[in-house]
């Protein structure tokens, strides 16, 4: 009987302290934090002191040494419960602090593709009639043309060289979801432009409006957008084999519904007044070069930055120019996840401030990009809209990005 009685006595205490653990312990935040993390000085403070795993957890950072060239300091980052029982060991490669303008304006930015885009297809008018190309594989819309007969091409111009050049067969080299396939083409001789034809639309460049993030003060580098440029009609992330960015004027605004995302409408126009280079387009965002600074940066406009350790739940603010000027909204950060793995959705916040749920409805298009910071620090950048609530949406850290 006393026996039984222990029994049950144990079980009702593991009972209680699993609920306790349950109501105290943030679980989720714990396992999903990746084996190794870059965080600044100040987020491992903030892990130290504002109990950012649960009220019982401790997290302590061992003595931390001196690796490589640049001297970077690398600790480990010992997660425990009660301060005693071991949950989780990270590796923490503390990074320096890092200083940037923060954006915040609209930006208008032109790519030309690294290869060309096959976006349709089309019959040639031959001396037997109208007709379509023998391919030896099928080519979808979409598909990037890289090479063709071994020689790179960017341009439609490139690709009716190759033709000229060869006779028979053509050799075209594929691009489809990161994976190269090869495609031998029939061209078709068309009797109204007496020119060879693949019988294939194709383009070469793109262009779209999206929110500037940061400028590197050290080096001028830039990150925008938090999401890669995409061709209009097929999808595609758009391969960069150069491109520039401009300022833009705003002319008008589409405000958000349900169901409904709203836009910035803007205006850029292309030419000599580029203010920086474009050199690479991500699946977390625009990169490259400022060249001219002017209308780009506001020198006053500084932050650090604070890696995805230190970001929490509750007030943010967004940064953006959907006023005429550069203002912060408030927001609130509802979800965060601390991704082992790069993700555009990061976390999800909630618009809070009326001023801006009043211009635009919310989060709308060419707003991506938009610098979120928490604590006056920078700590990632708006990607998407919730089409279901256009005043909820999704951020990127900035560590992602800054990785790029």
């Amino acid at each position: 009987m006393i026996k039984k009685m222990f029994i049950k006595l144990l079980g009702v205490v593991f009972s209680l302290l699993f609920v306790l653990f349950s109501i105290n312990v943030d679980t989720e935040s714990i396992f999903t934090l990746p084996a190794e993390i870059y965080a600044t000085q100040d987020d491992l403070n903030v892990i130290s002191s504002d109990n950012l795993f649960g009220k019982y957890v401790t997290a302590s950072l061992s003595d931390t040494f001196e690796v490589g060239v640049n001297q970077e300091k690398i600790g480990k980052l010992f997660i425990k419960l009660f301060g005693i029982i071991p949950i989780k060991e990270v590796s923490v490669n503390i990074a320096k602090d890092k200083h940037i303008y923060v954006g915040g304006i609209p930006l208008g930015f032109s790519i030309n593709t690294k290869g060309v885009i096959i976006v349709g297809e089309n019959s040639v008018n031959t001396e037997n009639g109208t007709q379509y190309t023998s391919k030896s594989i099928k080519l979808k819309n979409g598909d990037i043309i890289t090479k063709v007969n071994g020689v790179s091409v960017c341009s439609a111009q490139e690709i009716q060289s190759a033709l000229e050049e060869s006779k028979g067969k053509i050799k075209l080299e594929i691009m489809r979801d990161e994976k190269v396939l090869e495609c031998e083409i029939q061209p078709l001789y068309d009797k109204e432009t007496q020119t060879n034809k693949l019988g294939l639309w194709v383009r070469n460049d793109a262009s779209g409006i999206g929110t500037l993030t940061f400028v590197d003060a050290e080096n001028n580098r830039f990150g925008a957008l938090g999401h890669p440029i995409t061709d209009y009609e097929t999808g595609v992330e758009i391969p960069v084999n150069n491109g520039k960015i401009y300022n833009c004027s705003m002319v008008g605004i589409k405000k958000g519904k349900k169901g409904e995302p709203g836009e910035l409408r803007c205006l850029f126009m292309q030419g000599k007044n580029s203010k920086g280079q474009i050199e690479k387009n991500s699946d977390y965002g625009v990169y490259g070069t400022i060249t001219n600074k002017d209308g780009i940066i506001d020198e006053n406009l500084t932050a650090s930055v604070s890696s995805r350790v230190g970001v929490r739940t509750g007030k943010a603010y967004i940064v953006s120019s959907v006023s005429g000027v550069r203002e912060e909204y408030e927001v609130e950060i509802i979800k965060v996840n601390y991704q082992p793995k790069e993700s555009d959705k990061s976390f999800i916040f909630r618009v809070k401030d009326k001023r801006l749920i009043d211009k635009t409805g919310g989060i709308v298009q060419g707003m991506s990009g938009s610098p979120i910071l928490q604590d006056g620090n920078l700590i990632g950048a708006v990607t998407h809209v919730f089409v279901s609530d256009p005043t909820k949406g999704y951020g990127i850290y900035v560590d992602w990005m800054l990785a790029q």
